[in-house]
């Protein structure tokens, strides 16, 4: 009897067709052991610049460079085997021209593998999408809360209250319209992502927004509790691997000191004699 053929990955344009069904599963990968083990439950993984800030300890998203979403962008793709993965430009990759770009976008696609770039932005930014797209190359949209721009924004707070609502309602459908075949709405009010939901075609994936969405994703390592100190607002933290993690660490420091590792199971044992060797 034949083995089962694998479910194959989404396309863009599957996920596009989700609009208003089952929410989307989204969750951030950047290496390979982790791309195995969200692989079963997501529609798409998505290898976020936040590796910068998860992995390699900066500031922010904005030291991040194509060198590294290469790097990870590669590792993930080789733990995928039924997810649509989504890789982020980074910070100064694609602001500067369409063209600019197209091609490192063409780059990121073809050295990981990855399926569709995600870009921040929405007004300014519908030209390049458009662009984009025009080229074969799938874009999905983040507004809202865009991390990459947290120095005009100042700081990583909500977006979207009172009058600003009309600027990123404005961002969300100038993408979607220039061709996005889906939107992320990062820390806006619920209310504001559900207009934005209703308003645009294309599925609306959220993060700190609504679970009107029409689907969420969350940083893995956040809702896994490996940052012990780090609890935004919007994450649920589904378990807390990170106090797990310190106390086995501080478990395995006193068995060392104490000479309780390794034990006898754990070391081989000297060679035994052969026997009628002479003694």
């Amino acid at each position: 009897m034949s083995a089962t053929a694998p479910t194959p990955a989404p396309s863009p344009n599957d996920v596009k067709a989700r609009k208003g069904g089952v929410p989307l599963v989204v969750l951030t990968a950047y290496t390979t052991p982790v791309a195995r083990l969200v692989d079963a439950e997501c529609d798409v993984v998505l290898v976020g610049d936040s590796v910068g800030m998860v992995l390699h300890g900066l500031p922010s998203t904005l030291g991040v460079t194509m060198e590294m979403m290469v790097l990870h962008g590669a590792a993930v793709r080789r733990g995928l085997t039924r997810a649509l993965m989504v890789i982020d430009m980074p910070f100064g990759s694609y602001e500067e021209s369409p063209a600019q770009a197209f091609r490192n976008a063409r780059r990121l696609m073809a050295e990981t593998g990855a399926a569709a770039v995600k870009l921040e932005g929405g007004v300014s930014m519908a030209e390049t999408v458009a662009f984009l797209v025009a080229r074969g190359v799938p874009v999905m949209g983040h507004v809202g809360l865009t991390p990459q721009a947290v120095n005009t924004l100042g700081g990583y707070k909500v977006q979207g209250r009172g009058a600003d609502a009309e600027r990123i309602a404005a961002d969300a459908v100038a993408v979607a319209d220039a061709g996005a075949f889906a939107v992320v709405l990062e820390k806006v009010p619920d209310g504001l992502a559900r207009r934005i939901t209703a308003e645009i075609a294309v599925p609306t994936i959220g993060i700190g927004a609504s679970a009107g969405c029409d689907g969420q994703v969350l940083v893995v390592d956040d809702m896994l509790g490996l940052f012990t100190a780090f609890r935004p607002k919007f994450v649920k933290r589904y378990a807390e691997l990170g106090a797990a993690a310190e106390a086995a660490i501080a478990g395995y420091a006193a068995d060392v000191r104490a000479r309780r590792f390794p034990a006898a199971e754990h070391v081989f044992a000297d060679e035994a004699p052969v026997k009628g060797a002479r003694k």
